[in-house]
């Protein structure tokens, strides 16, 4: 509650006196005998004041009253801290470059902004952190590696040169978005030892926040910032790469990486689920690591690095449900996140799902389009034995045999009279059919996107189901429009093609050229 003073002050500010005003801005300023200190309500009464021809509130408004505060109040504030930096107070000079900064100078002239430039630099030169990094953050060749910049087009940027040193000592100076820019440039050049010289020390600082472990950070709803769980999961990972420039214990290692783990980092959980496993990504056992297995916080890790989209967490997995120490071991869960890690493009897990579908085609006829589908997945990138299988699943081809010799007799009006018959032979010509497989292949069913699958055996008796690959576009963009053509008929033989002999006449009586081709194996 205000004493009687300050009630007659309050009355005379809000009546409009200036020296009120002023007297009442100076009471939330410092602190009145009953009234609490608010910067807010301080600078609404001294910027009153000021227009009133108050010099010393403008005075006080460049002293004492941050940038944080000022920001609300713009575009008066300019032109008071304008004034109190040119009156030679140092303090008011930073928040008026702040100020233009971060109004893009868009409401400050020429003028102004040379001035808001030079204070900057002054209280730079004198030692301010927070000046450094504002002048490394303006746009500029180091800009790009800096997080947050301050947009500041308005203003003239420093030199690469001038910007790299103002950041680097504005993180030697401790400010934390200084520091973290500095690190994100030495872990994007690759420069280990620079980068844990520098991240070393701010990751024993959070360390000795840190709770005693993982589970004791979860217990205590304990949480790190992004930035902090980077740092911590790239010490992890710069120390197993280089030797650290001083001791960092395998202990300290090992809590970076839980705490990382704990804070969301889908590396760091991939690699303490390998670790708890004591097993290298591919499944092989580790001599060294954790003295006893614990495969129940191993699949934990796993599955929290699978389920944000890392498919060598999930092969991991699938390589600990085979093994037989494993006391809950099951074919059927690690032929189950095989298949995921394969779905989400690991190479080494297509080429596994796509052995074992050739291996249990004698359960599932249709076991060897999927073994295709995967190794063809795999052999995109680069696995040489995949490729070796997909020569053994799928033959292949042997030129366009006797269809070569009738492609050039498809004339415009035999395509336009029997355009069914044309697509087939132009089919065969590509893929290499006989004419028995030409003729009585079911578009629709045979072609399962990356293969074809020719199986007439229900018509022919003696041929053989065998894949064809598809390999180019070429051979893509001819099979969709032929099965376009067939999409509404009926390719069996009650469809108006008839059967295979009625399909042997057209085509004899159509291209009486047309050679033959014996009818079972491709030319």
């Amino acid at each position: 509650m205000a004493n009687r003073e300050e009630l007659g002050i309050i009355r005379g500010a809000r009546a409009g006196d200036a020296g009120s005003q002023l007297a009442l801005g100076k009471l939330y300023l410092f602190g009145g005998a009953s009234l609490p200190r608010s910067m807010p309500t301080a600078l609404h009464w001294l910027n009153r004041a000021a227009q009133q021809q108050q010099d010393e509130a403008w005075r006080l408004i460049g002293h004492h009253i941050p940038f944080e505060h000022a920001r609300h109040c713009l575009p008066a504030a300019l032109g008071w801290y304008d004034r109190a930096y040119q009156e030679g107070i140092a303090a008011a000079g930073l928040v008026l470059a702040q100020l233009v900064l971060s109004q893009g100078g868009q409401q400050a002239d020429a003028p102004l902004r040379e001035r808001a430039r030079q204070a900057l630099e002054a209280a730079a030169r004198s030692g301010s952190a927070e000046a450094q990094w504002l002048l490394a953050s303006q746009p500029g060749p180091a800009a790009a590696a800096v997080a947050g910049p301050v947009v500041a087009a308005a203003m003239p940027a420093p030199a690469g040169a001038d910007g790299q040193q103002w950041l680097t000592r504005a993180a030697d100076n401790g400010v934390p978005a200084a520091q973290y820019a500095v690190l994100q440039q030495a872990w994007e050049e690759e420069d280990r030892r620079a980068f844990l010289e520098r991240a070393l020390p701010l990751a024993r600082g959070l360390l000795e926040q840190a709770p005693a472990d993982a589970e004791a950070a979860r217990a205590s709803g304990w949480q790190l910032e992004a930035q902090q769980v980077a740092l911590l999961a790239r010490c992890a990972r710069a120390l197993n790469d280089v030797a650290a420039p001083d001791p960092f214990s395998e202990g300290e290692l090992q809590r970076c990486r839980e705490l990382a783990a704990h804070g969301g980092d889908r590396r760091s959980q991939l690699e303490l689920g390998l670790w708890f496993a004591r097993m290298r990504g591919d499944g092989a056992r580790l001599s060294s690591g954790i003295a006893a297995v614990n495969f129940k916080r191993a699949i934990r890790w796993l599955t929290q690095a699978g389920e944000q989209g890392l498919a060598e967490a999930w092969f991991a997995l699938s390589r600990i449900y085979i093994k037989p120490e494993f006391s809950q071991r099951s074919v059927v869960e690690a032929q189950t996140y095989l298949e995921r890690a394969a779905d989400m493009g690991h190479s080494a897990a297509q080429l596994e799902c796509g052995i074992h579908a050739w291996r249990t085609r004698r359960g599932d006829e249709n076991s060897d389009v999927r073994a295709a589908y995967w190794l063809q997945k795999a052999a995109a990138q680069g696995c040489d034995e995949a490729e070796a299988a997909l020569a053994r699943i799928a033959a292949p081809q042997h030129g366009a045999g006797w269809a070569a010799e009738v492609v050039p007799l498809l004339t415009r009006e035999l395509v336009d009279c029997q355009p069914l018959l044309a697509g087939r032979i132009e089919l065969a010509a590509l893929f290499g059919l006989t004419r028995a497989e030409a003729l009585l292949l079911d578009m629709k069913s045979a072609d399962q996107g990356h293969c074809l699958v020719v199986d007439i055996r229900a018509a022919y008796g003696r041929s053989k189901r065998r894949l064809i690959l598809l390999r180019t576009l070429q051979q893509r963009q001819m099979l969709d429009r032929v099965v376009r053509l067939f999409e509404r008929i009926d390719c069996g033989p009650n469809g108006p093609e008839g059967n295979y002999r009625q399909r042997l006449y057209r085509l004899k009586t159509w291209l009486p050229q047309a050679p033959s081709d014996g009818g079972l194996q491709p030319a």
